[in-house]
Order: structure tokens, then C-alpha cells, then sequence
């Protein structure tokens, strides 16, 4: 594992770069909250930087570790992480940019020329994003990067990103909500689209500000992305465990653990799409969503079990 580790001056340096300026945007839009009073839709005009800035920390992080991993076409790599880099710094910028002005900066329909002149980053970085994740997705997919339970997991856990960036392009195509609400400036804006399901704009739960009154694809975004760090602390998990459970050195063992765990991830990111398109709350499951994510946790659970029984038995 301390191989695997690379040290973080050789991850790679572009999206090292973002990672912190993305740092800086979590603690100025911290203060932020604290010093700022401006609302929108009743949250923080600083809420939605933070979020940004907190959730591509960890991803550009991850990925540009990920990125040392790779033994072919790592120039490819290369270029694909800094196109990740800048397309997501332009587009948190943007909407910093849009919070500093006390305004929303997706689905913004204003005719101002700051708004009108950021839309377009908005509507095309999404795919940006997207697609250099994709490439990355399939070179992953098509090379081993590591150990064979650590390899699993970068690929479920790319997969999940793919996936989890997929949600958001799909609201924008069906998600047409037309409504007009208030800006922390007074200012009445026209909006096209939205995240919520049955209630665009929602009533968020703290600090996510994922809505409590209907669905909210943004759940299933959150879930998909940062399925990678999850299956990659399994893996470290694993093998922390190894040196008390001697099954546990078993590669295959690991492998087959970690397969597990992906399989009950992908089965709570189907659950938790499948919530948001039915226009259902996270925190307002009904039976059959309740249902739902008890098998796949009994069916998470059960493959587990066997594994670890299996392997104890062997050892024996």
C-alpha cells in the first residue's frame, strides 16, 4: 500500500493546482457564510461555492493520484486531467462569481451581461467534464492499475463517477421547470430548469441543501462522484485489517470484498436515482424505497458474509 502511495508532488501538477484553489474557495466561502447575510432561496449565497469547491477537492485529488497509476497512454492522461483541471475551475469560478453578485448562476435566464456571458460556461461545462472523465473511465477500464482489490475499486468507482456526472446532463434535458423567484438582490429571475423533482427549488436540508419536499437529482450527483473515495477506503481498509486477519492477505479475498461493496454502492445509487425521478425526499422514504435499500443491503451483507466465511474456513 505504501507503493501505491505516491508522494503528492508527482500526482498530477494541474489538477494539484486546482485542488487548491479549491481549498481557498472552502474557507473564503466559509467566512463567507459567517460575514454575509444574503440569501438565496433561503440558504447562504456562499453555500453553493463551498459545495463546489468541497466536492472537487476531493475529486481532483483523487484523480490526480489516479493519474500516476496509469502505465499506457499516460501523456493522453495528462492532457485529459488538465482539460478536468480547467474546465472545472472555470465553471466554480463562474459560479462563485455569480454568488459574489447575490445571483443564481444555473438556469439563470437574466439578460444581464455578466449573467448572459457565463451561461454559456454553464451549459457546456457540464459535457466538458463529462467527457474527459469518460476517456479517463475507458483507460482505467482497459489497463490494471494496481493491486487487484485496489484496481476494482478505481474502476467501480470511476464507473460511479461517470454515472453520477450522467444525473446532472439528464435534468438538463427533461428537468423544465419554468418559474420566476427572487435573487438576494431583490431582483425577480426567470429560471428554466431545475434539480428538484416535484419541487424545482425545494426546501433544502442543512449544509447540502438537498430538498426535504420532493426529489433532488443532486443526491444521486453526490452519491455517483464520490463512490471512488469510498471503494478506495474500503480498499485501505482491507488491507489495515490484513495484518490482524491473516485471510485477509488473500488478494483475492480483498478482491472479492471490495466487489461486494461495490455492488452494494451501485445498488444505493439506483435506489437513490430511483427516489429522486419518483419526486421523493431523501429523508421521506416510502416503503417501496425503504424496500429497495433494504436489499441491497441484505444482498450486500450476504455476499460479504459468505466471502469472509469462506475465506476463515480456508484458512483453517
Amino acid at each position: 500500500m505504501h507503493t501505491l502511495l505516491t508522494p503528492w508532488r508527482q500526482w498530477h501538477r494541474p489538477l494539484m493546482v486546482s485542488v487548491g484553489l479549491f481549498i481557498a474557495l472552502v474557507a473564503i466561502s466559509a467566512v463567507g457564510m459567517l460575514v454575509d447575510g444574503r440569501l438565496l432561496l433561503d440558504e447562504s449565497v456562499w453555500l453553493k461555492p463551498l459545495k463546489f469547491g468541497f466536492a472537487l477537492t476531493m475529486y481532483c485529488g483523487t484523480l490526480a493520484w489516479l493519474l500516476t497509476r496509469l502505465s499506457k497512454a499516460k501523456r493522453l492522461g495528462w492532457w485529459l486531467g488538465t482539460v478536468f483541471a480547467v474546465g472545472g475551475v472555470v465553471e466554480v469560478a463562474a459560479i462563485t462569481l455569480q454568488a459574489a453578485r447575490g445571483t443564481f448562476s444555473h438556469f439563470n435566464t437574466s439578460t444581464d451581461p455578466v449573467t448572459q456571458a457565463l451561461t454559456p460556461i454553464f451549459s457546456i461545462g457540464v459535457g466538458v467534464l463529462f467527457i474527459a472523465n469518460l476517456i479517463m473511465a475507458i483507460m482505467v477500464l482497459v489497463q490494471r492499475t494496481a493491486d487487484r482489490p485496489l484496481t476494482k475499486a478505481i474502476r467501480a468507482g470511476i464507473w460511479l463517477a461517470v454515472l453520477g456526472m450522467i444525473v446532472p446532463i439528464y435534468y438538463l434535458i427533461t428537468g423544465i421547470y419554468p418559474r420566476t423567484v427572487t435573487d438576494a438582490n431583490g431582483t425577480e429571475i426567470t429560471m428554466y430548469q431545475g434539480h428538484g423533482v416535484g419541487d424545482p427549488d425545494g426546501h433544502g436540508m442543512p449544509i447540502t441543501d438537498w430538498s426535504v419536499t420532493g426529489g433532488d437529482w443532486r443526491v444521486a450527483h453526490f452519491v455517483g462522484l464520490h463512490g471512488i473515495q469510498v471503494l478506495l477506503l474500503v480498499a485501505a481498509l482491507l488491507v489495515m485489517l490484513s495484518s490482524q486477519v491473516a485471510w485477509l492477505r488473500d488478494e483475492q479475498v480483498r478482491a472479492r470484498l471490495v466487489g461486494a461493496a461495490a455492488f452494494g454502492y451501485f445498488g444505493l445509487f439506483a435506489v437513490v436515482t430511483w427516489q429522486a425521478g419518483r419526486g421523493q425526499s431523501l429523508i421521506h422514504p416510502d416503503a417501496l424505497t425503504l424496500l429497495a435499500f433494504a436489499a441491497v443491503v441484505l444482498v450486500t451483507a450476504v455476499a460479504a458474509v459468505t466471502v469472509c466465511a469462506r475465506a476463515s474456513r480456508t484458512r483453517i
